[in-house]
């Protein structure tokens, strides 16, 4: 089992910058891949950012040049650094933690913090 609770959102005015954090705990030696995701209200959940089974970032076309990822793997944390926020980066933003093992994938997600992006 791993556990995945995200925190840092909250109201940031258009141009501004907001860090979110993504604790993982539990089993987390399986780790294969580390994901953003994120849900505007009344639109379906897209990827934001992620890091390989091999520890290489990779970013979508919405987050390209804007935010960067990073972690911490003595404190066991994901982060999203977003910059140059628009309004229409307001959404919940998940962490999806997919571990492997015993020929099983598992998908594992928090329950999100949300991001608000409004003058």
């Amino acid at each position: 089992q791993v556990q995945v609770v995200e925190s840092g959102g909250g109201l940031v005015q258009p141009g501004g910058s907001l860090s979110l954090s993504c604790a993982v705990s539990g089993n987390i030696a399986r780790i294969y891949h580390m994901d953003w995701y994120r849900q505007a209200p009344g639109k379906e959940r897209e990827l934001v950012a992620f890091f390989t089974h091999s520890g290489s970032r990779r970013y979508t076309d919405l987050a390209k040049g804007r935010f960067t990822i990073s972690r911490d793997d003595l404190k066991n944390t994901m982060y999203l650094h977003m910059g140059s926020l628009k309004p229409e980066d307001t959404a919940n933003y998940f962490c999806k933690i997919q571990t492997i093992g015993g020929g099983a994938s598992k998908n594992y997600w928090g329950q999100g913090t949300n991001v608000a992006v409004s003058s």
